[in-house]
């Protein structure tokens, strides 16, 4: 029953424009509004940390005011005398806030947890023959998410797309081929590294220089800007996002990513104070335009689509699936502009090639 009362209560609070949240362990004095009336109170400039004032207490910066004195000199508060003026402990005019500050102590947010999907295994099982013993996927990806700014990252947008650090893996020579469809598991396995690090005590720049030593082993130089990566991931760790949100960002702002949609990652009391938006990332830039150009032309697709937001559906084709493609029903005039200004004919022709080196490196 006193659950019940701490919903009904917070979602009271919430239709007022009142409400307070904690982060992460430490005890803190948060508020919120729905500002926007959506329901609530974790987009962009809904949440803030309480300010402390002169008289110990504490301020909500959303929609604060400052106080006006009347003919005798008494503080009032613009937005009703309901609400109590004081003066910041920085000093400065009398203020006053519709929104209360609660202290977060008493009532923990539940984080859900990273989609942290694994992906296909590259290198699975085979028979004596040399024959895959598993599912054949072709230009898989991995469910992700980013997290945009709100409450749990500390009000820093975790989904901002830091420009083209990642070049398309299908873009170069076909004779690196084979290292280059491990473009993304090597950005993963950079990232994790740098993240590892930084949680173990380094500073963000040496953190950020083991996440690049691990990114470019085993992969091509080419298909990576060393340099922007580097200054990526000292930026997204002074921020605090996390390993996730690292992934996906450095992943979709090279075009390597479909998001799928947006869902609720942080609540308390039931109520949403963090969004985050789930994609499918995949190896190439290429995989991830033929895959959505590709699922609508197939019906094992049509049930299911990209899944949702918070558990995307990120399956390669089928061997099948792939040869039941359509690829002149296709519009790739976004893949031809990051490679070489060659006729369009020709064009074609590098990238069935690619795509048979592809398929036959996958099926060795």
């Amino acid at each position: 029953m006193s659950a019940v009362r701490s919903q009904l209560a917070a979602a009271m609070l919430l239709m007022t424009g009142v409400l307070v949240f904690p982060a992460g362990t430490a005890a803190q004095q948060l508020c919120a509004a729905d500002l926007d009336g959506s329901g609530d109170a974790a987009d962009e400039g809904e949440t803030a940390t309480c300010h402390l004032t002169a008289s110990g207490g504490w301020m909500c910066p959303i929609g604060q005011t400052t106080c006006e004195a009347d003919t005798a000199g008494a503080l009032h508060c613009p937005l009703g005398d309901q609400y109590a003026c004081a003066v910041p402990a920085s000093g400065g005019a009398a203020a006053c806030s519709a929104n209360t500050c609660i202290d977060t102590s008493a009532n923990p947010v539940v984080e859900e947890a990273a989609l942290d999907d694994p992906g296909v295994e590259a290198d699975g099982g085979v028979d004596a023959d040399g024959n895959c013993l598993g599912t054949i996927e072709i230009f898989s990806g991995r469910a992700v998410r980013c997290r945009p700014a709100g409450l749990s990252t500390s009000f820093q947008n975790c989904c901002k797309d830091k420009g083209k650090i990642v070049k398309d893996g299908m873009g170069g020579s076909i004779s690196s081929i084979s290292t280059k469809i491990a473009v993304a598991k090597g950005v993963f396995t950079g990232l994790k590294a740098a993240y590892t690090a930084f949680k173990a005590g380094a500073t963000a720049s040496q953190a950020a220089s083991a996440g690049a030593n691990a990114i470019i082993v085993g992969l091509d130089p080419t298909s990576i800007a060393i340099s922007l990566a580097v200054n990526f991931m000292i930026e997204v760790l002074l921020q605090g996002c996390d390993q996730e949100d690292m992934e996906v960002g450095m992943l979709r702002g090279s075009g390597m990513c479909h998001e799928v949609g947006s869902y609720c990652s942080s609540k308390i009391l039931g109520i949403c104070v963090q969004k985050a938006k789930g994609h499918c990332c995949f190896n190439t830039k290429l995989g991830r335009i033929i895959q959505e150009q590709g699922r609508p032309q197939l019906k094992s697709f049509a049930g299911m689509g990209w899944g949702t937001a918070k558990k995307p559906y990120c399956r390669g084709f089928t061997a099948e699936e792939f040869q039941a493609l359509d690829f002149s029903r296709m519009e790739l005039s976004e893949y031809y502009e990051e490679i070489e200004a060659r006729a369009q004919s020709e064009i074609q022709i590098d990238m069935k090639d690619k795509i048979d080196a592809y398929m036959q490196t996958i099926s060795n």
